[in-house]
């Protein structure tokens, strides 16, 4: 199945705004920066691709909802056969969605922390700016990194690239680049 396909099977069952806090805008943006941050580093990139498109994809609210990680990685397991991913690689996958909302100890995995990382620098949406001590990777930790993903996060920027891979590009609200 091809990534445009698992996000139709996504997109299908998503119950929140398309355009809101935790849509698909947001998705994109935990990629691109999941990809900058990992520039430097061996991660399963599809692993990473992967989470991003997922993460929050099972959310009922876009306020307090500790299970939508679990939820996501029951998805993953759903999906299993259509994700194109090793057994070993469908378990990093599903060990980053499922602990991404309770990211208090490093994961021992640079897969996972850049997968955390990214999601983390896109706090600045909820009013969070994310704080250096409470990231994984150095790339994360860079200052620069922060003001850029902030910035981003702020205007609830849409990577368009991204989103035109994944079939969204006409549907999803569109932000100048900061």
């Amino acid at each position: 199945m091809k990534q445009e396909e698992i996000l139709s099977s996504v997109m299908n069952q998503f119950c929140l705004p398309r355009d809101g806090l935790h849509g698909p805008n947001h998705w994109a943006r935990v990629l691109e920066t999941a990809r900058r941050l990992s520039r430097d580093l061996d991660v399963e990139q599809r692993v990473i691709e992967l989470f991003a498109l997922l993460h929050d994809s099972q959310r009922v609210c876009d306020g307090l909802d500790r299970d939508h990680g679990r939820r996501a990685a029951d998805l993953a397991w759903r999906l299993r056969r259509s994700l194109g991913l090793a057994d070993d690689k469908l378990d990093l996958l599903r060990r980053a969605l499922a602990g991404h909302g309770d990211t208090a100890s490093d994961p021992g995995d640079d897969t996972i922390r850049v997968c955390w990382d990214a999601e983390r620098l896109d706090l600045a949406r909820l009013g969070i700016t994310p704080r250096p001590a409470c990231l994984f990777t150095e790339a994360a930790r860079d200052p620069d990194t922060i003001v850029w993903a902030c910035e981003r996060s702020n205007k609830n920027y849409a990577p368009r690239e991204i989103l035109a891979q994944w079939g969204l590009e006409k549907s999803a609200f569109h932000a100048t680049a900061p």
